[in-house]
């Protein structure tokens, strides 16, 4: 073998060492390019948990403000809506039917006080997740909360001037007393902090109705 040949055998054989290292680096720095994509995929999927984590951490939240609320006054609402609709009925049946200045004047306060109640207490139950009815509500008319009964509230609805004065007087006041006791249930066993406030409004406000319709019937 000519110096030539030796020559050229032993550049080619060093060649193929320095090709092999470079496709090597190239393969290892395919594989790291490889590894930084799943290293965003993973800050993609970890960003992805962490904006799970984040809407975990609203509904614990919200979890816990619907915690704000207990038992008593989840109760307090439920049975309080249908008794102010009630209130609301009754009100709205002095117009035509009252001929005291005084029935009509009280009829549209309580109308316009009760009214907006009612669709506070039904966001309550909404945001607390509880439905605005109790089941069957038992105890719910029959004497004990006010609650007039169907046929109370066809004999109101066919009286006119002093006697439907008279009738819806004595009613509300049994209704108002019925409230009254509801809410004094709530100031005592209630926990949020809006449901006692509303509590405490009803039987300010109720008790001082009352004794206006006394007032009322007395002069009657």
């Amino acid at each position: 073998m000519t110096a030539f040949t030796r020559a050229f055998h032993g550049k080619h054989l060093h060649r193929k060492p320095v090709r092999r290292v470079a496709a090597v680096g190239v393969v290892a720095a395919g594989a790291l390019m490889l590894s930084a994509c799943g290293g965003d995929s993973g800050g993609a999927s970890g960003m992805h948990h962490g904006g799970s984590k984040s809407s975990a951490t609203a509904t614990a939240t919200a979890a816990a403000k619907a915690g704000d609320a207990d038992e008593a006054d989840v109760t307090f609402a439920q049975m309080m809506i249908p008794h102010h609709e009630q209130a609301v009925e009754m009100a709205k049946l002095a117009d035509g039917r009252a001929s005291d200045a005084e029935i009509k004047d009280l009829a549209a306060k309580i109308e316009k006080a009760q009214d907006p109640e009612i669709k506070t207490m039904t966001g309550w139950l909404k945001s607390w997740g509880k439905p605005t009815a109790k089941g069957d509500m038992p105890g719910m008319g029959m004497g004990g909360d006010g609650m007039m009964s169907d046929k109370d509230m066809k004999e109101l609805k066919a009286m006119q001037g002093k006697e439907f004065d008279k009738m819806f007087a004595q009613m509300m006041i049994d209704h108002h007393n019925g409230a009254i006791a509801m809410a004094k249930t709530e100031q005592k066993s209630g926990q949020d902090a809006d449901a006692k406030k509303m509590a405490d409004a009803i039987v300010t406000g109720q008790s001082a109705e009352v004794k206006q319709l006394k007032s009322i019937l007395d002069r009657l």
